[in-house]
């Protein structure tokens, strides 16, 4: 199956709106291309929003050109129907439920449906996870010239799909429930878990896998959360476009941040990266690249105190951490990459997490490396405490962690008599 063909949408919103930044997201983590119309930027397009929407001003409004309808501050599963996106799986149990559609998640589910294992995968976004959203990955074998992060995302889908697994996208997890068996409380064995979707469905497995990857860190500074999506973004991705022939400033100096501020010079006429440090953390190659670049620049030694506006991002106030000495910078955008934290808060009373939220494996009774605290539930990729967050090694968990889950099916045959749905 190859990657869904969706009609040309217009978003008509303003960068203070958080719904309109919700729906930008929505469309950007599924890759539905989009054009964007700021209503205070383009008088025009007020009086546009108000035909649409019967003499009132509401955002976003997003219209169609299939037919020309109009969905007037459409939540996300409004937009998902609209799109096609199917809202619930074809049945309620199979033999394994992966949380998570990134590299790790689909390569298990490549190497599960190969075995004949019956396989969902329920991803709260677009498949491919923060792969997917990756302008470029250069380092991937296979790939002399490197692949960009969407074409590597939907070759692994269509793979996924050939082989017969189930992709539930567009739906979150919302809690996890073990069914233990009869007389047995301590929670070493299972039955079968239970995975219920924000939209209330429920669906069961004797055997899951947890890869629900991670998410940029926020700096956590006065002013972010009031501008992210009018001014601070988290996907150069997404969002470079936006900025086209202004200066732009990236957060973090690692691999992401580097990548991200060369993706950037495509659009912006200049990108200046922030490092806390006294060096840049990214490799050699980037390094060079971002040195060679005549629309870049570095700042070591410097961080955000604060970011400043009305409405919408209007200055950044930093600070260089050997002096002492603050400015403001006038960027036109902000882009940040400073880590990851996992997306594991539906986790916090089914498994065991370490203190930055990683769910830890390996810890079990009896249980394989990649076997958490809760027998027959397993976790791979990003989110698993002591990953190295690449996507070759995220692809190598995954096939690990189908391996162990085999075992566990294996051995609860042998010792229970499990003998399908």
């Amino acid at each position: 199956m190859t990657t869904p063909a969706y009609p040309n949408l217009t978003v008509y919103g303003a960068l203070w709106c958080p719904d309109c930044r919700r729906s930008k997201q929505f469309l950007a983590e599924h890759r539905i291309p989009y054009h964007w119309i700021d209503i205070e930027q383009e008088p025009d397009a007020q009086e546009t929003v108000r035909r649409l929407n019967d003499g009132r001003q509401i955002i976003p409004t997003i219209v169609f050109d299939d037919g020309g309808l109009v969905l007037a501050e459409p939540s996300n599963a409004e937009l998902a129907a609209r799109l096609g996106i199917n809202p619930q799986a074809s049945r309620t149990h199979y033999d394994l439920i992966i949380v998570g559609a990134g590299p790790a998640g689909l390569t298990a589910a490549i190497y599960a449906a190969r075995e004949g294992i019956d396989t969902l995968v329920i991803e709260r976004g677009g498949v491919g996870g923060q792969a997917g959203s990756t302008e470029r990955i250069d380092n991937y074998p296979g790939f002399a010239q490197g692949i960009a992060g969407a074409d590597l995302a939907d070759r692994m889908r269509e793979q996924a799909e050939r082989f017969g697994v189930e992709l539930l996208v567009a739906q979150t997890v919302a809690s996890i429930a073990t069914s233990l068996p009869e007389g047995n409380e301590s929670g070493v064995r299972a039955v079968s878990h239970t995975v219920a979707t924000e939209s209330g469905q429920q669906y069961r497995a004797p055997a899951l896998l947890l890869t629900p990857g991670t998410r940029y860190r926020r700096l956590n500074v006065p002013g972010e959360d009031d501008f992210i999506g009018a001014g601070v973004h988290f996907c150069a991705t997404c969002d470079g476009p936006f900025y086209r022939d202004r200066d732009t400033l990236v957060v973090g100096g690692g691999n992401s941040g580097i990548e991200e501020g060369l993706f950037l010079t495509r659009f912006a006429s200049h990108v200046t990266v922030l490092e806390v440090g006294d060096r840049l953390r990214a490799s050699q190659v980037l390094q060079d690249k971002a040195a060679a670049h005549p629309q870049m620049d570095v700042r070591l030694n410097t961080t955000v105190r604060e970011f400043r506006g009305n409405g919408k991002l209007e200055s950044v106030l930093v600070e260089d951490l050997k002096t002492g000495h603050q400015e403001e910078l006038h960027p036109a955008g902000v882009f940040v990459f400073i880590g990851l934290d996992p997306n594991t808060a539906f986790l916090s009373d089914v498994v065991q997490l370490d203190q930055r939220g990683f769910i830890v494996t390996g810890a079990g009774p009896n249980s394989s490396m990649m076997e958490t605290s809760r027998h027959g539930i397993f976790a791979a990729g990003d989110a698993r405490a002591g990953s190295t967050k690449q996507v070759a090694s995220a692809v190598g968990e995954g096939a690990a962690a189908l391996i162990g889950i085999r075992a566990h099916m294996e051995d609860e045959i042998r010792n229970r008599g499990y003998s399908g749905d």
